[in-house]
This record gives C-alpha cells, sequence and structure tokens, in this order.
C-alpha cells in the first residue's frame, strides 16, 4: 500500500513513521508538507505523525486541522481512503471532523512518557488484523493532551457502534484508576470513524517495531496495513465493518 505522511510544522515523528511502514512493507512513504493542496496518486494510507504542530498553543491540532493539505485528507477519506493519526495527529483528526470528541489535557496536568498496555477492542479493521482480540500489548506514549472526553450521546454512539480500537490496561489486561495515564473516558486510546478507515490513537505503535528498542508490539498495526486489500477509492469496507459489532472478528 502507498502511504503518504504529513508534515507539519512541529512534527518530529515522522521518520518514525516512515521507518515503521517501510521495514513492514519494503516501499518508502512520500512525505507531504501541510502547505501542499494534493496527496501523491495512488495514495491508499495517510498518516498524521505526532509531534506539536504549529499552533497547538491554541489548542492542541486546532491550527494544523486547517491546514491546506487537510481538505485532500478529507477527501481521501470521504472516499474510503485509509488516514492514521497518531497522538498530535490525533488531536489534528478531532480537530478536523473527522474524529468525534476532544483531546484536553491530562487529568493529573502532567506530560507522560512511558511504556502502557492496551487492549486491542477488535480485529476487523484495517489496523487490527494481525491482533488477537482481546490481546494486550505493550507501546510508548508522550502526551500532555491525550485525555479524550466527548458528550455522553457522542461516548454512547462511539461505544455501541464498537468504534474504540484500543484501551489503556495494566499488563494483565485490567482497567483501573493507575492504568489510564491520563483520565480519558471508558479508558479510551484510540478510536475509528463511522466507516472504521479512520483512527485516531494517543500511543506510538511505530516505536515498537524492532525488539532493538523494546519490543515489537506496535508493529501488527502496520503489519495489517500493509496487508489491507482494499480499494482507496471505494468504500466497501466501510460499509462491511459498519454493521458488525465490536465482538466480531
Amino acid at each position: 500500500m502507498k502511504a503518504a505522511i504529513i508534515l507539519f510544522p512541529g512534527s518530529n515523528r515522522e521518520q518514525d513513521v516512515l521507518r515503521a511502514v517501510e521495514k513492514v512493507t519494503g516501499k518508502k512513504p512520500s512525505i507531504v508538507w501541510h502547505g501542499e493542496h494534493t496527496l501523491p496518486a495512488g495514495t491508499g494510507l495517510v498518516v498524521l505523525p505526532g509531534g506539536f504542530a504549529y499552533g497547538d498553543y491554541l489548542r492542541c491540532g486546532a491550527i494544523a486541522a486547517r491546514a491546506p493539505i487537510m481538505d485532500a485528507v478529507r477527501a481521501h477519506a470521504g472516499r474510503g481512503g485509509l488516514v492514521l493519526g497518531i497522538c498530535n495527529g490525533f488531536q489534528i483528526l478531532v480537530e478536523a471532523g473527522l474524529l468525534p470528541g476532544v483531546l484536553m489535557r491530562n487529568a493529573n496536568l502532567r506530560f507522560v512518557c512511558r511504556m502502557q498496555h492496551l487492549t486491542v477492542e477488535r480485529v476487523d479493521t484495517p489496523f487490527t488484523s494481525h491482533y488477537a482480540k482481546g490481546q494486550t500489548i505493550k507501546v510508548a506514549i508522550a502526551h500532555g493532551e491525550g485525555n479524550f472526553i466527548a458528550d455522553g450521546e457522542t461516548i454512547a454512539r462511539v461505544e455501541g457502534e464498537g468504534r474504540v480500537a484500543f484501551r489503556y490496561c495494566d499488563a494483565r489486561g485490567g482497567r483501573d484508576g493507575d492504568a489510564n495515564p491520563n483520565g480519558s473516558v471508558n479508558d479510551i486510546a484510540g478510536i475509528y470513524s463511522e466507516n472504521f478507515n479512520v483512527l485516531g490513537l494517543m500511543p506510538h505503535p511505530e516505536n515498537l517495531i524492532d525488539p532493538l528498542v523494546g519490543g515489537v508490539d506496535g508493529r501488527g498495526m502496520f503489519e495489517s496495513l500493509a496487508g489491507f486489500k482494499g480499494s482507496p477509492d471505494q468504500d466497501t469496507f466501510g460499509h462491511r465493518c459498519a454493521g458488525s459489532s465490536g465482538g466480531q472478528e
């Protein structure tokens, strides 16, 4: 799958994502400057990497979400193309209206940087097919505004439609207050769009793809994306998956 990584002023994880995609697929992604208006022809996956995008001092992702390239990203998602937003990329996706809710300051008002366990909530998506349902994985987190919140109706809809991708947990998969690093409602670490072709998550799977740097639990996401056979110009996956529940594999 041909991938494009969006580079904003302040992005600092674009090379990590590039390495992860290239290591798994053997193909080097394109780096697309935020001021561009189009994506490379044939792009199947767009990645918004982590960092501190320009304008974050106003509200994380608020200015970056209005960059020229984001019109092309929204159009790509509207055609059923895959979009992955990691950390600051997740913040940009919610500000761009591609995902619901908002990312607020961590509950303890402190930046957190550590390894973190997650549960995989479903495995019938382009992002998670190489995991097992309910699997506990360990990846890295590094954020100060990762507290996902939304109004009660939105949370009920996201939960009811099985759109929670990952939840924070402990090493045994248990969920309690100590396992949640930022106060995110229902321990939500990542969510899907209505058609399951857009994923935003706070943790960094791109940093855990090589045993030399502490583990390979993030590799499954990129292997899943590399193996996805859907077309970026058709919404067939969204229609197939949207009707399924989070309990299906």
